[in-house]
């Protein structure tokens, strides 16, 4: 489960990034696919969530006490 998020959250940072990159370069589908990326960032921050509730629920992750 800790791998899963731990990618999941590189998932995230890298689709930031890529919109950043296409924000910055003069191209005329520039606006198109910094939307796409950010839309997939959160899709992966949905499915990040999700997968935290749901690992919470069946008992695969815990609070620290």
């Amino acid at each position: 489960m800790k791998s899963i998020v731990i990618l999941l959250i590189v998932a995230i940072i890298a689709s930031l990034a890529f919109a950043l990159r296409s924000m910055l370069r003069p191209k005329s589908d520039a606006p198109e696919r910094t939307a796409k990326m950010l839309t997939v960032r959160i899709g992966l921050s949905l499915l990040l969530f999700a997968l935290l509730m749901l690992g919470y629920k069946f008992g695969l992750i815990g609070p620290h006490g």
